[in-house]
């Protein structure tokens, strides 16, 4: 029986009377993401014509899921809202704390003790807050959601920007900051701007080495990483239904890399299928039951050009494989154009690593897929060039690979297993020679190559690719080489080709495992004892914030003007960093350290305008704090795209950052400043932003009549005694504008709770 299916019922039991009382309210017909949104809406929100990017409106999602970074900080904020339990099935799983070194054992005892006092303090909160736990090992959030938690029509929120992996199982999941888990988990409403709807139509069907992957990462490159921002994207269409679930959750995941709030698909026989494989065979006959209502109506597909505000259409027949990057997985290039490309960027071609797995692709039939190409290098005679890493997704697809006989076949081209967990996909890779920064190029199925991400070498250059592409690449050593027309030299010197890839979407022989790694909660937990040591350097118990003092804010200093790129790995990096991702206080040690100070072109490198020294960026802003001076970072387009990390804005705030102003924002970067009782300030003229000057105090105005749709003035006071006065925008609502004015939205959860 799956998990919480009482819950799951009673979803679909409820989900025909409210989607056609929306239907009947707006007289048109609905696609799936609005069918699943309208379901969902909060008990107290009306239903009405919601204007698209603009109208914020109230949810009452199925669930929460935590990754155990993230987990840290959201359920130590979960501990100061004051409820005994949480109101909605939640999770946390261990997934990113261990480090790819070695191979899966020796990594996963290392972990263990290393990581000990926060797994404890994780297994602890979870067992006395009615929380499922999933050990260090059990496998990546996304896939465990995946095989045991996702079902079709669906919503959930997770501490992850991939928790949008779910929509493979025709699912709205979002990735969201700690403080908004905190408020579903206390039972409170969960705030989203409805969203807009982007529309992919699917025709033809995938063959050959063209692999989902592909898809996603071909629309990766027509709507760049912002394209999808405030959009879910939905697919349909016949390449849709043709595909394998997990196939569809692989395209889903990326959906992260475009910025899209999620993507989902229609309730399908693939999802049939996979929910029994995975033991759901209860929760499939309930869906089917309902099944018209996880589809959209058939008069949306039939003329998508109504009901979405943009149509995509990709021939999945034509499709080529894709290879995107470097250092930005919205830089896609075809496998034929990858030596042209190579050659006119300078781009190193010998591939000196490939790594399959991760959240992205470590299902079954990506192994499978993946397997049957290493098998043709005995078969064929061929030797493989580069390093070759698998990390699989979960326990289950480890021990039924390990059973069928793939983790030998791997073995044997001289693989490398790494644990169930996120590892290199993260930067959680101690990766030999990395500290050396030379230029080097390796191939991936995750899903970012943003600059220092997998190995903290600023100079490997890393391309995005399907499970099958990259097992290709690894065994020629060379990004240049195309499966589909390239030949290869063997031991004997012959000319040889590798067959396309094949592989079965789910194993013949079932699914299989001895002990998956879950650990559920008490039946009560109220005499669970949760210690923190207040000398411990991994954990530290959150003080609220302050609140707004009731006055404009003036006399700011400048901390830094970021230009370009400025993702949440920038504001606050992962790798060695995780370790200290419960500890507010060491953790603010990496703010804003891989961002680019636009007056030098450095990274970590900032003036004191109270010293005139240059300095690194937290030491600076720790000074500005003492001293008691407040500060603005003012950052370019598309501010704090990339992971969900709420560290990005919990770190700023714990150190004196008042005030964040931007050309744009990814959406949970923005409404995790929010949260967090900041000001996120974007520029009205995207030129002004070349008038912000290094030694600037700045003063923003208009704060004591704050209110929703009116802009701020902000003056600009520069060293040489002139000013400018600009306009900055916002999307602060009345809710928003009250959490700002309160320190934080947790400072009114806890009034609320305990009123």
């Amino acid at each position: 029986m799956a998990f919480d299916i009482d819950m799951i019922k009673k979803v679909y039991a409820e989900m025909p009377s409210k989607v056609d009382a929306a239907k009947k309210a707006l007289g048109r017909p609905l696609t799936l993401a609005e069918k699943i949104l309208f379901a969902h809406l909060h008990p107290d929100q009306k239903v009405e014509n919601f204007e698209r990017g603009k109208s914020y409106v109230d949810f009452a999602p199925d669930r929460v899921a935590m990754q155990d970074a993230t987990a840290q900080m959201a359920l130590l904020q979960f501990m100061q809202a004051g409820r005994p339990k949480v109101a909605v099935p939640s999770t946390v799983h261990c997934d990113h704390l261990i480090t790819a070194k070695n191979e899966a054992v020796q990594d996963l005892q290392v972990a263990n003790t290393e990581s000990k006092e926060v797994y404890d303090f994780l297994a602890s909160v979870s067992n006395k807050y009615g929380i499922g736990f999933w050990k260090p090992g059990a496998g990546i959030i996304h896939q465990v959601v995946l095989e045991n938690y996702a079902f079709p029509g669906g919503m959930m929120i997770g501490t992850d920007s991939h928790t949008v992996n779910a929509g493979g199982l025709g699912m709205v999941a979002i990735g969201v900051g700690g403080a908004d888990a905190c408020d579903v988990m206390a039972g409170l409403a969960w705030e989203l701007k409805w969203p807009k709807l982007i529309g992919v139509k699917l025709t033809g069907k995938l063959s050959g080495w063209a692999a989902p992957k592909d898809v996603i990462l071909k629309v990766a490159g027509i709507l760049t990483v912002k394209g999808g921002t405030g959009a879910i994207v939905e697919y349909f269409g016949e390449g849709a239904t043709a595909m394998s679930c997990t196939g569809k959750g692989t395209i889903c995941n990326m959906g992260a890399e475009i910025g899209a709030t999620t993507s989902t698909f229609g309730y399908d026989d693939s999802m049939s299928r996979y929910l029994k494989a995975t033991g759901r065979e209860d929760v499939a006959i309930a869906a089917d039951a309902v099944k018209e209502y996880l589809n959209a109506d058939a008069e949306v597909y039939a003329e998508p050009e109504k009901y979405f505000d943009q149509i995509i259409e990709i021939n999945l027949s034509e499709l080529e494989p894709h290879l995107n990057g470097p250092f930005t997985p919205d830089l896609a290039t075809p496998i034929s154009k990858m030596k042209e490309a190579a050659a006119a960027n300078g781009w190193p071609t010998k591939v000196e690593v490939g790594l399959i797995g991760s959240c992205t692709n470590s299902s079954y039939e990506d192994i499978s897929r993946a397997v049957s190409l290493a098998k043709q290098v005995a078969a064929k005679g061929l030797k493989t060039k580069a390093e070759y890493t698998i990390t699989p997704g979960s326990e289950q697809v480890r021990y039924t690979i390990e059973r069928d006989g793939f983790l030998e076949t791997f073995a044997q081209i001289g693989a490398t297993v790494f644990a169930n967990a996120c590892g290199p996909c993260i930067g959680m890779w101690d990766r030999v020679g990395a500290e050396k920064k030379e230029k080097n190029t390796i191939v991936h199925s995750f899903n970012r190559n943003f600059a220092k991400r997998a190995d903290g070498n600023p100079n490997t250059y890393a391309f995005v690719a399907s499970p099958e592409l990259v097992t290709a690449l690894a065994i020629a050593g060379d990004l240049t080489f195309n499966p589909l027309t390239d030949t290869l030299i063997n031991e004997k010197g012959e000319a040889v080709m590798l067959d396309a890839p094949t592989g079965d979407e789910l194993p013949t022989r079932g699914f299989a495992v001895e002990d998956a790694g879950y650990q559920a909660p008490a039946a009560d937990g109220s005499g669970v004892y949760v210690a923190v040591d207040p000398a411990s350097k991994r954990l530290q118990l959150l003080d609220p914030f302050a609140p707004w003092e009731g006055t404009d804010l003036k006399g700011l200093k400048l901390l830094i003007k970021a230009k370009g790129k400025c993702t949440t790995d920038h504001i606050s990096m992962a790798g060695p960093w995780l370790k200290f991702r419960g500890h507010l206080d060491n953790i603010s040690n990496n703010m804003l350290i891989g961002a680019v100070n636009y007056f030098n072109e450095k990274t970590d490198n900032i003036k004191n305008q109270l010293t005139g020294e240059y300095g690194a960026v937290p030491a600076t802003q720790r000074a500005y704090k003492a001293a008691g001076v407040g500060t603005i970072v003012v950052g370019d387009e598309n501010y704090g795209e990339g992971s969900s990390r709420e560290h990005a804005a919990m770190e700023p705030r714990h150190l004196g950052v008042r005030v964040v102003l931007t050309k744009s924002f990814a959406r949970i970067h923005e409404t995790n400043l929010k949260k967090q009782g900041m000001l996120a300030l974007t520029f009205a003229n995207k030129e002004d932003y070349d008038l912000i000057q290094e030694d600037d105090t700045i003063d923003v105005l208009g704060l004591t009549s704050f209110a929703p749709n009116t802009p701020l003035t902000l003056v600009l006071n520069h060293a040489d005694g002139s000013k400018n006065e600009i306009v900055a925008n916002h999307t602060y609502n009345q809710q928003q504008i009250e959490w700002f004015k309160a320190g934080a939205a947790l400072n009114i959860i806890r009034k609320q709770v305990g009123a």
